[in-house]
């Protein structure tokens, strides 16, 4: 990184697009994690097909992804749990 400075943002950005995704921001962080992304993908199982690949470059290891929702998305679930919560018996009760 010293001898060759690099913005890995374009990198992100193309694998994200190809992948069918698309990057609104990308960050070089501190701490446990050396960068962040934030993207949107339709679904969220087309973003894994990128990370296979970059995991399999050797130059990222060790990702985590965090999915968000909307309010609304999160409000869906609550009422749909609520209709669906007499199908489960917890094993301590």
């Amino acid at each position: 990184m010293i001898d060759s400075p690099s913005n890995r943002e374009k990198a992100a950005r193309a694998i994200f697009e190809a992948a069918g995704g698309k990057l609104h921001s990308f960050y070089v962080t501190t701490g446990e994690t050396d960068w962040m992304a934030i993207t949107e993908f339709g679904d969220g199982a087309d973003l894994l097909p990128a990370l296979l690949v970059v995991g399999a470059s050797g130059a990222v290891s060790n990702v985590k992804t965090v999915r968000a929702y909307t309010g609304a998305e999160f409000k869906a679930a609550q009422e749909k749990a609520g209709k669906i919560a007499s199908s489960y018996k917890s094993p301590a009760k």
